[in-house]
């Protein structure tokens, strides 16, 4: 009994074009996009959901939209007043034009982490130690303009750069401290200073007022007398003001140029 080859040839026939049918029909999620050549050429970007693409004829390049989170290693820059620092960073981009991010560069992400690296220590170099220090702020938004700049043009948008961490040396952090702490002593000298101006300032409106009201120095004396009184020290410092010995002395005065000795 002679078996015929046919019908064995063709299932073999049709499995191949059901696996290759199988193989031309791609699913997208939401995130990701095929960029489509055809022979070569760029042809469409597609998805997310279903496509069929034709073999041999047809090649995709499969990208991902969504946030990537990059982190910078550290840095060795020298700050504009010649301190050595190392510094860390951590970038967030996205790709937006996922046919830019296939033509015009080989690696979208390698390119973007370079660029980073070398944009931190141009940046941060033009700058000295405090102003890295208290301005970050600033110097993330100088990077993520000199980044997002540069990365248009792949199709690549950079949403935040921060500076993570500014490590110095143990030198340098024992200047820094000493720096504070005579800033520190500076402040406190100053306000000191302020305090008895105006203390003095104070004392002096507080005289003039007196003088005007001769009284007010009884009553100002009185109440020292007070103040002395409730202090519970065995020595009493008693001060006896001029004006009330003033009469006294100008009589026993008068009396003496008279002739007549004071009275006992």
């Amino acid at each position: 009994m002679i078996i015929s080859p046919y019908p064995i040839v063709s299932a073999i026939v049709v499995v191949v074009v059901l696996a290759i049918l199988l193989a031309s029909f791609k699913v997208l999620r939401e995130y990701q996009r095929d960029v489509i050549f055809l022979f070569g050429r760029f042809q469409a970007v597609k998805g997310p959901g279903i496509i069929v693409l034709i073999p041999v004829m047809q090649q995709m390049v499969r990208i991902d939209l969504r946030t990537i989170v990059m982190d910078v290693p550290p840095q060795d820059v020298i700050s504009r007043d010649n301190v050595p620092v190392k510094v860390n960073a951590v970038i967030l981009f996205r790709i937006i034009d996922p046919e830019k991010a296939v033509i015009q560069v080989e690696d979208a992400r390698e390119a973007t982490s370079q660029l980073a690296q070398t944009t931190l220590r141009s940046v941060l170099g033009q700058h000295e130690l405090d102003e890295m220090l208290s301005e970050r702020d600033k110097l993330n938004r100088d990077i993520q303009l000199i980044l997002d700049q540069h990365t248009d043009a792949w199709g690549i948008k950079v949403s935040n750069v921060e500076i993570k961490q500014v490590d110095l040396d143990e030198g340098m952090i024992r200047a820094i401290a000493r720096q504070a702490e005579a800033e520190r002593q500076r402040r406190a000298k100053i306000i000191n200073a302020e305090g008895e101006q105006q203390a003095a300032q104070k004392l002096m409106e507080a005289a003039q007022t007196m003088m005007q009201q001769p009284q007010s120095i009884q009553l100002r004396y009185l109440q020292t007398l007070v103040e002395i009184a409730g202090d519970k020290s065995s020595t009493i410092a008693f001060p006896l003001p001029l004006d009330l010995i003033e009469p006294l002395l100008g009589r026993a005065r008068g009396t003496t140029a008279g002739g007549t000795p004071p009275s006992a």
